[in-house]
């Protein structure tokens, strides 16, 4: 099979992770919701790269404005962007710096301060919600639960990976829109197309895709 010269569209990201060595092939747990998962991605490993840190950013801004600028928008309007704790914290640095928008975020669940929120804001303000990867939508609740107790109005939510494993619709069941830059298929298509990991290991991660939506 030939494999690409240059990653198409944001498949770029795909196949940065995996220089970065942030894709890994095996059996994993990552938390309550994704189990025996056959592919660990780690997009922490992005600090190791500002060049890609900012084209992340670069990539939401763009998004985002093609979602606003549609006849009928698909993102609302937003005065401040909240990051969750601890990877979507440096892809939500990364985009206020880029987009000049102030940025809030909520101190880890089960430390001493807990739901209290780091910078400043007025309650009322539209705040768009940042992660780096959603799986089951936990994370990005509780953050949104938290700041709509503050007096902050979420409507949408953003994520560079989506692992597709319900997130997506937790979080429409609570009202928010969630815009993803990539999904954990694109990123399997990608993987092995590349040639970077057998086909077994791909027939595994789409099986495992298959069985969390009751496929």
């Amino acid at each position: 099979m030939p494999r690409p010269t240059k990653p198409a569209g944001n498949l770029w990201l795909a196949e940065e992770l995996w220089k970065l060595n942030g894709i890994e092939v095996g059996d994993f747990t990552l938390g309550r919701t994704a189990v025996h998962s056959p592919i660990y991605i780690n997009l922490r490993r992005l600090i190791s790269s500002p060049k890609a840190l900012s084209r992340c950013a670069r990539i939401i801004r763009d998004e985002l404005e093609t979602l606003m600028s549609m006849r009928n928008p698909h993102v609302s309007p937003f005065t401040l962007v909240a990051g969750v704790p601890f990877g979507g914290l440096h892809v939500a640095t990364a985009f206020s710096l880029t987009c000049n928008v102030p940025m809030i975020y909520i101190h880890p669940p089960a430390t001493d301060k807990a739901d209290v929120i780091e910078g400043n804001y007025v309650p009322g303000q539209t705040c768009l919600v940042i992660d780096d990867l959603i799986t089951g939508g936990g994370s990005i609740l509780q953050t949104a639960a938290t700041l709509s107790g503050a007096g902050l109005v979420v409507r949408d939510a953003v994520t560079l990976i989506d692992r597709q494993e319900g997130g997506r619709s937790a979080l429409k069941a609570a009202g928010i829109n969630l815009v993803s830059i990539l999904t954990l298929e694109q990123i399997a298509n990608y993987l092995m197309a590349a040639g970077h990991i057998r086909e077994d290991w791909y027939r595994k991660t789409m099986e495992y895709i298959a069985s969390r939506n009751g496929g």
